[in-house]
């Protein structure tokens, strides 16, 4: 701790600690970072914290992740948000939010415009969750960073997040990444990005979109000038999906994309042609691939099982695996210990060669 920072992670308050704690802090001035991530607070435990963040003038930074807060949680910390005039970064990951959650910063983020990052990952928001949020960025004029990676938004959630986004003008850096948007989410999303222009970074990483779903994004981000990074790592593509997003992204000057991330992707030397012409007029432009086709390191030739080897011994010399491990077991207590057996190997006139 220091005269601004209060980090207590990890300490296993529960309830009775959060309580505590929260009672101290109203004498407190001073502190504007709380961080208290993975403590099983719960909302029972929160009350009496909010109660403090609600008439808070000073704290800045909370971080209250992997607290199982639930519906409960959610529904006190946006209540909250509705009177606080100091939150500007809220960490919220792991804390079982589920739709009905949603819903609750949906209408408290529509009214609180200070804050400027929320992490809502690792939680458990679905379509109509997604929905609720879409609402949230449409109407929210504050948040410049939102992570809500590790949910299952999709479909019907996607296309809804990505209408907030569309008419979103202040979010600069999201993070979609391991929802399942499909390909019918890079569909909305390119639809956004045809439109929307404050967002610099965009993580859609591991969302199930293919060569088809690279295409459709790539209609929108044609007409996009502001997104400077594109993460799209861990998606089904090919080096076909990673042709038409670079040759998209390099149609036109007014393109700004800095840094796409395709990094599991192994390229042709057509692409590689491609990328070394582009980089000519776009010397800023770094495109993260896997590596050149034809040039994959060859695997390791998979080692021999160690027991067929002795078996296979043992069978070439008609012995017995029971006298086998007679030999080693001094003490007759029907054990080995691995670090003996190895000593054993060593020293042993046994040779042991695989077939």
């Amino acid at each position: 701790m220091n005269d601004k920072c209060l980090e207590l992670n990890h300490r296993g308050l529960g309830p009775r600690g959060a309580a505590a704690l929260a009672k101290s802090l109203m004498c407190n001035s001073s502190i504007t970072q709380l961080s208290l991530e993975d403590n099983a607070v719960s909302g029972e435990g929160l009350v009496r914290l909010v109660e403090v963040l609600r008439g808070s003038r000073h704290i800045t930074d909370l971080n209250l992740s992997n607290n199982s807060l639930g519906e409960v949680g959610a529904e006190l910390i946006c209540q909250m948000l509705l009177d606080n005039v100091s939150l500007l970064r809220i960490r919220l990951a792991h804390n079982e939010f589920n739709d009905r959650s949603a819903r609750y910063f949906t209408e408290a983020l529509s009214a609180n415009f200070r804050v400027t990052l929320l992490d809502l990952s690792h939680n458990q928001f679905c379509e109509k969750g997604g929905e609720f949020l879409g609402q949230m960025l449409a109407a929210n004029e504050g948040l410049q960073e939102l992570n809500l990676s590790w949910n299952h938004i999709r479909m019907k959630g996607a296309i809804a997040l990505s209408a907030g986004l569309r008419v979103n003008g202040m979010l600069k850096v999201m993070n979609l990444s391991y929802n399942g948007l499909a390909n019918d989410g890079a569909l909305a999303l390119g639809e956004a990005l045809r439109f929307n222009s404050s967002l610099l970074h965009l993580d859609i990483s591991c969302n199930r979109i293919s060569n088809e779903g690279a295409r459709l994004l790539c209609k929108g981000l044609e007409c996009n000038e502001s997104l400077r990074v594109l993460q799209l790592a861990r998606n089904p593509l090919t080096v076909e999906g990673a042709t038409i997003l670079l040759s998209s992204i390099t149609r036109k000057p007014e393109n700004r994309i800095e840094e796409l991330d395709i990094s599991n992707v192994l390229v042709n030397p057509q692409f590689l042609s491609l990328y070394e012409v582009a980089s000519i007029s776009r010397p800023g432009l770094h495109i993260l691939f896997a590596g050149k086709q034809g040039f994959v390191a060859k695997k390791r030739q998979a080692r021999p099982d160690p027991m067929k080897v002795i078996q296979d011994f043992l069978d070439e010399r008609k012995l017995r695996l029971l006298d086998f491990f007679k030999n080693m077991d001094k003490d007759g207590n029907m054990s080995v210990p691995v670090s003996d057996f190895c000593r054993y190997i060593a020293v042993s006139t046994y040779r042991l060669y695989a077939a």
